[in-house]
Order: structure tokens, then C-alpha cells, then sequence
């Protein structure tokens, strides 16, 4: 291979690596910001036990309500929400056709209860992922994957 083709190669290489670095920064920013908001009472609503699971293993301390578990209503999930007296909720479901049809009802539910539904979370991190993860469950292993190959280019 010629040098200036080299050169090019390994160019197109390190923009690569910057990006994926930068988007790691941004996603990993996004769930420290999760975290603390959490922290400080905000309920998270997720779809399952494994989303749970997932953003515990990512720092997420605080309260975080389960949608689909169990065979519950969407009315149980909005009924739990106004119990716990809450002024605003995090919606964090899968950015899948299913998810985002559960995150448009709970939103039109929950303000119909006088709660802020906040969708800054879902909305950030659904840009950043894209189609690559489809669901909060398979956020962890995409991080991991992301760093790998971060550390492949360095």
C-alpha cells in the first residue's frame, strides 16, 4: 500500500476511535446525570426486571418502577407513581415499536395524573445508541462492546 493511502487509512482510523470515544463520554455523562437524579428521588419506570438489573449494574441507585413485570396495567404503574407522591418520573423503556408506544401512553397517562413525565433520558440516549440497542437491558453489554472497540483502535 502506498504511504499517502497508509496515511489516509490511518486517518479515517483515528476519526473513527474519536467518535466512538466521544459518543462513549456523551453516553456515559447521560447515565451519571440518570444516576443522580435518581439518587436525589426521581423514579425510573423501565419495562422488566432485566432493565432493572441493567441499570443497576450501571450506578442507578434509586427508586425504579417495573412496567411489564408481573402482569401489571399500565393503570398499576400510574397508580404506584401517585402513591409514591412524586412530582416528576423518568421514563426510561426500550427504544423498540413496543417501547415507544408504552412510553407515549404512560406519558399521557402520568400527566393526566399531574406528574412531569421526563423523557430527557430516553430521548438522549435513543439519539446517541441509535438502532444499535433496542432495549435498556442491552445498554450495559453495548457500553462494553464500545469500549472494546475504543481500546482495538488505541
Amino acid at each position: 500500500m502506498p504511504k499517502r493511502h497508509q496515511k489516509r487509512r490511518n486517518n479515517q482510523v483515528k476519526a473513527l476511535s474519536t467518535r466512538l470515544k466521544e459518543k462513549e463520554e456523551k453516553i456515559l455523562r447521560l447515565l451519571e446525570r440518570l444516576a443522580k437524579e435518581s439518587a436525589k428521588g426521581t423514579p425510573i419506570i423501565v419495562e422488566g426486571k432485566n432493565d432493572i438489573e441493567t441499570l443497576r449494574a450501571l450506578a442507578v441507585k434509586g427508586k425504579i418502577i417495573s412496567a411489564k413485570t408481573g402482569g401489571r396495567s399500565l393503570l398499576d404503574v400510574i397508580s404506584e407513581v401517585e402513591k409514591s407522591g412524586v412530582q416528576e418520573v423518568i421514563l426510561l423503556l426500550d427504544f423498540d415499536r413496543r417501547g415507544k408506544e408504552w412510553t407515549k401512553r404512560l406519558k399521557q397517562n402520568i400527566e393526566k395524573a399531574k406528574i412531569k413525565p421526563n423523557l430527557t433520558f430516553w430521548t438522549k440516549l435513543s439519539g446517541l445508541v441509535g438502532k444499535e440497542v433496542k432495549d435498556i437491558e442491552g445498554l450495559a453489554t453495548y457500553m462494553e462492546t464500545l469500549k472494546r472497540k475504543i481500546s482495538d483502535f488505541t
